[in-house]
């Protein structure tokens, strides 16, 4: 299976790390914001990462890549049976793709992407509202929604945990770290989260790619 896609996507890091959890291999085929790749623009018509090529069969959006890929190996099972924890399990991937790494996309958009890959200034207002005003709230509510077992939904890993830790990742690139005094229960889940071997190597590799990036 190709995955069409950029690291430094939260979108495109949630599916890699669902991915290593699964245990199904893939390769990655780098591709940016516009690339006009031919395999890339058949897989995803409007340009929007990740898209895969999975045997032929294209399809793009991480949550809707995820969900046929459930479907087609179910086990283990990331996405669970249970109506009312599928349900958390949806709304959290929602909140994490639509909410959170929106507000967060705000700041890296305009403090990195646009200045470093897009050789253009970026919004900075922009990025300053996110992080005073959005961030602020959206990181205590999740502080107050973490479960004591230490994952979102039930006492398990499920794609909740992966979709909404993808963002932290370009929050930190952005300078934007949590603060374990004022959000100790984020800090505590998400360095869990981020430690497994799906996550850590793929994060590793993208920190020392960024380290460059803003060097320069």
């Amino acid at each position: 299976m190709i995955v069409y896609g950029s690291i430094v996507s939260p979108f495109v890091r949630k599916l890699i790390a669902y991915l290593g959890e699964k245990g199904l291999a893939f390769e990655l085929k780098g591709v940016g914001i516009g690339d006009p790749d031919p395999g890339f623009r058949a897989a995803s018509p409007l340009g929007k990462m990740p898209a895969i090529d999975d045997d032929g069969y294209l399809l793009a959006d991480s949550s809707a890549i995820i969900h046929y890929l459930e479907a087609k190996h179910p086990e283990p099972a990331l996405i669970p049976a249970d109506p009312a924890e599928r349900g958390q399990v949806i709304w959290w991937d929602e909140f994490a793709d639509t909410v959170f790494a929106a507000c967060g996309g705000k700041m890296f958009f305009n403090r990195i992407v646009a200045p470093k890959f897009l050789q253009r200034e970026g919004d900075l207002a922009a990025a300053a509202e996110a992080e005073t005003v959005e961030l602020p709230k959206l990181l205590d509510y999740l502080e107050s929604a973490i479960p004591d077992s230490g994952f979102l939904v039930g006492d398990r890993l499920t794609i909740a945990d992966l979709a909404v830790v993808s963002p932290l990742v370009n929050l930190r690139h952005c300078g934007s770290c949590i603060d374990a005094a004022t959000h100790p229960r984020i800090a505590k889940w998400s360095e869990a989260i981020l430690a497994r071997p799906s996550m850590a190597p793929w994060v590793a590799k993208e920190e020392r790619m960024m380290a460059k990036v803003l060097a320069a």
